[in-house]
């Protein structure tokens, strides 16, 4: 019936249907989010999942068990983080000391070149403290709120992965009841192709998470950088928000160096450091892992980490890229949103459909990589 409709009806329909989308994951985050993310760690899952049942594991336990390797590693993230905040609030004379030296060098700066006194700079830094003071007491309020909803979240995860795990034959069996008979190999072959890319993906990110800290933290232990684990575990999370966590961890690295050394060596140290390992994750490691498994152009990577972010927070952060992932998949096999598909992926048209009919149309037509060669 909608093949009958017009051409701007159907993609009024289409725009409609996604802005629909968004607005029941805006207002519904709170129920979705951990059921996306426990959806995604239930598929990580799946191969020690499948290899207990196939050693004749009853399947309660075959569930129970990876769940509770999960458990494990988060634990050990949490004694990690608490173990170097302790560290950091020993050396909390020291870092005060640090950070007064800084802001006294940069004073001396500003007034070498402006006509600001020390008295000014004072009044201004005093002014926007207290601002920050009286900003951080309105939020006080919502600390808690936010606070319990993240003990809900990560207490709402293994319930939602076991029953994902449990009952997953009857939600294949609903997934396919969607569709006609004539359309199960093609589900099939979706449903397959999603497994692998989400797999692949997490896993890979938690080689790239493993290989991060070793080289990162492992570098600057060796030129003798303070809080050197830290900035490389620290870095290494962050940059698995695709392109602005990177930014945020280059942030965070020199805020901790300049915290720990009166000098600026150390800053340039961990700068040089972090874009070497940044260049061979980026050109060498990742993409034997997972690179060459998630076709999505950077424009709509972007976008998704900034949409995701807005939705969700930072878990929509991190879940940006395996959904749209996700979508891909689902748009490159439905004659209907083919074209979406094709927005979203990285595969450029060989010659350009303005002067090419032939590349404006639904069908396999040749391409070269979206990545830009330097």
């Amino acid at each position: 019936m909608t093949n009958n409709l017009p051409l701007t009806v159907k993609r009024s329909i289409e725009l409609l249907g996604l802005l629909a989308i968004v607005a029941v994951m805006v207002i519904g985050r709170d129920i979705i989010m951990p059921i996306l993310m426990a959806f995604f760690i239930s598929i990580m899952l799946l191969p020690v999942y499948r290899f207990l049942k196939r050693k004749r594991v009853p399947e309660s336990l075959a569930i129970i068990l990876p769940i509770l390797l999960v458990a494990l590693f988060v634990a050990l993230i949490i004694w990690f983080f608490s173990n170097q905040i302790g560290i950091l609030v020993k050396d909390f004379p020291q870092i005060k000391a640090n950070v007064t030296q800084h802001i006294n060098s940069l004073s001396d700066w500003i007034s070498r070149i402006t006509h600001y006194n020390d008295k000014q700079q004072k009044a201004f830094i005093q002014a926007k403290s207290d601002d920050l003071m009286n900003m951080g007491t309105s939020l006080a309020g919502g600390a808690a709120l936010t606070l319990s909803g993240i003990f809900v979240f990560i207490g709402l995860l293994p319930i939602y992965i076991y029953l994902m795990l449990f009952y997953k034959d009857i939600l294949l069996r609903f997934i396919f009841m969607w569709f006609k008979a004539d359309d199960h190999p093609k589900v099939k072959e979706a449903i397959y192709e999603t497994e692998s890319i989400i797999k692949s993906y997490l896993i890979g990110l938690l080689i790239q998470i493993t290989y991060m800290t070793i080289l990162l933290g492992g570098i600057l232990m060796l030129v003798g950088i303070k809080h050197a684990l830290l900035i490389g575990v620290i870095f290494a999370i962050l940059n698995l928000i695709p392109y602005v966590g990177a930014l945020i961890g280059n942030v965070i690295g020199v805020l901790l160096t300049l915290t720990s050394s009166q000098e600026l060596w150390p800053v340039i140290t961990v700068l040089g450091v972090i874009a070497f390992v940044q260049f061979l994750d980026n050109n060498i490691l990742m993409p034997r892992i997972v690179g060459s498994k998630v076709k999505i152009n950077a424009l709509f990577a972007i976008l998704g980490v900034f949409i995701g972010g807005s939705i969700a927070g930072v878990s929509g952060m991190f879940l940006a890229l395996p959904i749209v992932a996700v979508l891909k998949i689902i748009f490159d096999r439905t004659e209907s949103f083919k074209q979406w598909g094709v927005l979203l992926g990285d595969e450029r048209p060989a010659k350009s459909p303005m002067t090419f009919p032939t590349f404006r149309k639904k069908k396999p037509v040749a391409t070269r990589s979206g990545i830009q060669q330097k």
